[in-house]
């Protein structure tokens, strides 16, 4: 069965991996041009509502796809998470970084593209935070199931000792 892989053979290492991220940033739009249609015709409340629904699907299936092309087992810890995360579509597109201490594993969104948009356009930010629970929870869970989540600091719950970055999680065992 032809996947499609043929018509990328013609490409250099270096055309896939700016097509990758042209598709990470593509992703990011699109999900941002589906809300905004959302909120402007039913309001925030109810485009959050389906944010919420969608990353809960999404997210899984994503985790699923990733941990399969990285070959990790189903108790593959932080260590297999930490790996994973930056290859999230979504994270792809952001900066990221991600530290273990103290057994938690320490992710931060460094810049959000989401947030930067909404800044230029003059809208107010993105309340991600009831979504990005799901979107990140259950990533986790399905990395490795034993894995828990929290949002240490996620607009518009912002915590001051994290002005270094759009939003921190912490994942532990």
């Amino acid at each position: 069965m032809d996947t499609g892989r043929a018509m990328y053979e013609g490409f250099t290492k270096d055309q896939l991996i700016d097509l990758l991220m042209a598709d990470s940033r593509n992703i990011v739009a699109m999900d941002g041009v589906w809300f905004q249609s959302v909120e402007k015709e039913f309001g925030m409340d109810t485009a959050m509502h389906h944010d919420e629904e969608i990353w809960k699907i999404y997210t899984v299936t994503e985790a699923r796809r990733i941990k399969k092309f990285l070959g990790l087992t189903d108790d593959c810890g932080l260590e297999g998470l930490m790996k994973a995360l930056p290859l999230r579509m979504v994270d792809r597109a952001n900066v990221t970084s991600e530290e273990i201490v103290d057994n938690k594993l320490i992710y931060k969104i460094v810049t959000c593209r989401v947030q930067e948009a909404r800044t230029r356009k003059g809208m107010p930010l993105h309340p991600c935070k009831s979504a990005a629970i799901y979107e990140y929870s259950y990533f986790a869970k399905a990395i490795d199931e034993r894995i828990k989540c929290r949002p240490v600091s996620c607009y518009p719950d912002l915590d001051e000792k994290f002005c270094d970055c759009a939003c921190c999680w912490e994942f532990w065992i």
